[in-house]
């Protein structure tokens, strides 16, 4: 919170945004979005200065989402049988399109479809990435088939 209080006190002082940007160590679309949330609120850089760290987070923190629209919904209850679906020989996205299509002909098209399907797997099944110094730990994967070696001449 300290960070957005910084930028908005920086653009007050008539500093542009790339130095905004390089002062605060973000990147400039960022420090253009709080900008454009802070000029659309219509206050003073000493009344946002005088919000808690929790009302500032509930000012600039949070998008403004709405809630999600019917088609929507019954897309996303479809998204379960859609996963185990696809984990068979044969099926595919589009396969499993046609069948939501059918089913709610209102629905939406493919491309929406692939794409929502997407941003839902992500949040379901989030993955981690280990970083690491190259020979500075051995990790060992386990997983797969046990290697067996078989001499061809004695068996």
């Amino acid at each position: 919170m300290s960070k957005i209080r910084k930028i908005i006190r920086m653009y007050t002082n008539g500093r542009s945004i790339m130095s905004i940007a390089a002062q605060a160590d973000t990147s400039r679309n960022t420090v253009k979005k709080y900008l454009a949330s802070f000029k659309d609120s219509g206050f003073t850089f000493e009344e946002v200065d005088a919000l808690n760290d929790k009302e500032l987070e509930d000012f600039f923190g949070k998008s403004r989402e709405m809630p999600p629209t019917g088609r929507m919904q019954s897309m996303l209850r479809c998204f379960p049988h859609v996963d185990k679906e696809l984990k068979r020989t044969g099926v595919n996205r589009h396969i499993l399109w046609g069948e939501y299509y059918k089913e709610f002909p209102d629905g939406y098209q493919y491309s929406q479809f692939c794409f929502y399907y997407t941003q839902w797997k992500a949040r379901v099944n989030p993955t981690m990435h280990m970083d690491h110094k190259a020979g500075d730990k051995l990790y060992v994967d386990f997983a797969g088939q046990k290697l067996s070696i078989t001499d061809k001449e004695t068996g």
